[in-house]
């Protein structure tokens, strides 16, 4: 979660790229992953601005120690290392980021030297919590901490994250948000700021009421939109249970932002809450509750079409998650497969 990743920009007045880090961003990141952490399953109400400082600091100073800077030099191992420096960073060897483990023997470190008694409950609790998180004390989530170990292939066509076999309450949206951190490094920063030059990506976010219970999440998530369109990035939020939306006002921007929307049958239970926010006319909403599988309905801007989707026999293989299903399918193309061998 610590990776940082340098960034093209375009200089409004001038017209001019440039390459830059921005620390004060990935420090606020970072600090809103720590918190959704130090929260917690049960969302505890002893974090607040104080437990933020705390945590902010610390992590801003994990990478000073490291001495990045926002000078994207400052990313890379120095001359005397065997590495070409030039410009354009290519063959370069990136320095180690910091990870949750060393973050963590900062914070304790921080605890035995704070004498501010305001500081002291805040530490205590970071102590505390945090722990569970530390490969190196065993702790029961430390599947978090660490070096990244692979890199976002540019030019694949489909890159799949799959977070399923995590547990559901808390790890699940816990790595949600922390990859959706990754990615904007990894792959949304990739593209400039010039939309000209900037190629067309999408970020998908399957299940994305999930992440909803927690504020940080929410915000990095807002934020993600916003600073995804301006790199020529659209942030596809997917999700089955509208009425989380709603009663999160927070999570509305995203929604009504989007410029378009895809609607499928939809629960009578939920129709009203539809209506209220992306002002559905009556025979739209009407619509939506009598359609069949497959039917559904679009809007872009002000524009708005009924249509029905048909899958190939390839798309419903790849996107079948009924076992059974599954299984009939593998045997009909074993089958298939046999007779064609034997014609």
């Amino acid at each position: 979660m610590f990776d940082i990743e340098p960034e093209i920009v375009k200089d409004e007045i001038t017209g001019k790229e440039r390459t830059m880090l921005n620390i004060e961003n990935k420090v606020e990141d970072v600090t809103q992953g720590l918190l959704t952490m130090a929260r917690g399953s049960t969302k505890s109400k002893e974090v607040n601005e104080l437990t933020k400082q705390i945590i902010s600091e610390s992590v801003l100073e994990e990478y000073t120690a490291l001495g990045i800077t926002n000078n994207v030099e400052s990313l890379y191992l120095r001359e005397g290392t065997g590495i070409d420096i030039s410009q354009n960073y290519l063959g370069r060897t990136k320095k180690e980021m910091p990870t949750i483990g060393s973050w963590y023997k900062r914070i304790c470190k921080k605890a035995q030297e704070n004498e501010n008694p305001d500081y002291r409950f805040h530490y205590s609790y970071l102590v505390k919590v945090m722990k569970q998180y530390v490969r190196e004390l065993q702790g029961q989530m430390a599947y978090f901490d660490g070096q990244s170990t692979f890199e976002l292939l540019e030019g694949m066509p489909f890159i799949n994250l799959d977070i399923s076999q995590l547990e559901e309450r808390f790890a699940r949206p816990l790595a949600q948000q922390v990859l959706l951190s990754w990615v904007w490094e990894k792959y949304v920063k990739k593209n400039s700021e010039d939309r000209t030059k900037a190629m067309k990506k999408r970020v998908i976010i399957d299940e994305a009421w999930m992440l909803l219970p927690f504020p940080e999440a929410v915000d990095f998530l807002n934020t993600m939109a916003r600073r995804a369109r301006k790199r020529n990035v659209s942030l596809l939020v997917a999700s089955q249970k509208f009425q989380d939306f709603y009663e999160k006002k927070e999570a509305q921007a995203v929604l009504t932002s989007s410029e378009t929307k895809l609607f499928l049958a939809q629960d009578k239970s939920e129709i009203q809450y539809l209506r209220e926010v992306f002002k559905l006319s009556e025979g739209e909403a009407s619509f939506l509750i009598t359609c069949n599988r497959g039917e559904g309905l679009l809007k872009v801007g002000g524009d708005s079409a009924v249509l029905a989707i048909q899958p190939t026999q390839k798309e419903f293989e790849f996107v079948e998650t009924n076992l059974t299903k599954q299984i009939a399918m593998e045997k009909q193309k074993q089958k298939m497969q046999a007779v064609k061998n034997n014609g």
